[in-house]
């Protein structure tokens, strides 16, 4: 691959293991997250297969808490796309009325994590594309590309395989199942080069702009529809706001930002020293939370 650039790099090596499981897997699918990464992992399926659509499905595993922006840009970009869009929310945590002010980590546990293995199971997928990079997290900088679950979706970081000079070995047991992270290569960084040089669509909540928040345990928190919960003595605030990583609105960080384009939002990452997953509380529930959420079955 000499003369190509760095990105060039990168989406050759993506679209090869896309094309890779797609060769190799009876039923993949594409977890769409509707967050930056996602929108980058669904333009390279396009291009990957262009002119034909991609030969899988897109599953969004809903936890009912997105961003209100988020549902509006995963219908719209599944219908471009031209591909079946499949949308699962978790019966159990329904009824029981799980949500992210009363329940901790349990929220996550049932509507995530439960949630993405019962939509797997439910679909016979032998093979899902996961949006995760190595740079996002210490679990996932362990984690290989091709990431092989048991029956029950569980993840076992000490047996995993080589993935020697690029091949990749994608047999599996009766019952088990890969997880396929196309995008394990990239940082953060070059995602957003790569959505500014492919003029990729995202959404708005990446850009800074005047939100209503709410400061609240070292986070800011977007108010962003009528169930968000005030604690005594909280009132919302307009703050020019920006977020680098998306999830459920009542557990995601944003951060004061005038960053309102591309080339600003680029800008101000040469100049972080922050992890874009510090305004994930998922992720600080507990000691060593991600790794143990993967174990169990988390993507």
């Amino acid at each position: 691959m000499t003369g190509l650039t760095h990105l060039q790099r990168l989406e050759a090596e993506s679209i090869h293991i896309l094309r890779e499981v797609v060769a190799e897997a009876e039923r993949p699918v594409m977890l769409y997250s509707v967050g930056k990464d996602s929108a980058v992992m669904l333009h390279l399926a396009k291009k990957a297969f262009f002119p034909a659509r991609p030969p899988f499905p897109l599953l969004h595993v809903d936890t009912t808490w997105k961003f209100r922006a988020m549902y509006d840009l995963r219908d719209r970009a599944a219908a471009e796309a031209g591909m079946e869009l499949i949308v699962h929310t978790n019966p159990e945590a329904r009824a029981l009325g799980i949500n992210p002010f009363d329940h901790g980590s349990r929220h996550t546990d049932m509507w995530k994590t439960d949630g993405l293995k019962q939509a797997l199971t439910a679909g016979g997928y032998d093979a899902a594309f996961g949006g995760a990079r190595r740079d996002e997290e210490k679990s996932r900088a362990k984690e290989r590309i091709f990431s092989f679950r048991s029956a029950s979706h569980g993840w076992d970081p000490k047996a995993q395989r080589p993935e020697l000079w690029r091949l990749y070995n994608t047999r599996i047991a009766k019952g088990e199942s890969i997880r396929v992270f196309p995008l394990s290569n990239w940082t953060e960084l070059d995602i957003w080069q790569y959505i500014l040089a492919e003029g990729i669509e995202i959404v708005p909540l990446y850009f800074a702009a005047p939100r209503p928040t709410v400061e609240r345990d070292g986070m800011l928190l977007m108010v962003d529809d009528e169930r968000f919960r005030f604690r005594d003595g909280e009132v919302a605030v307009d703050r020019s706001i920006r977020f680098r990583t998306l999830g459920c609105y009542p557990l995601t960080g944003a951060v004061e930002s005038e960053a309102a384009t591309l080339p600003d939002v680029i800008q101000e990452m040469l100049l972080t020293t922050t992890s874009e997953r510090q305004g994930r509380a998922i992720d600080h529930d507990q000691a060593a939370s991600m790794e143990k959420k993967k174990r169990e079955g988390y993507f």
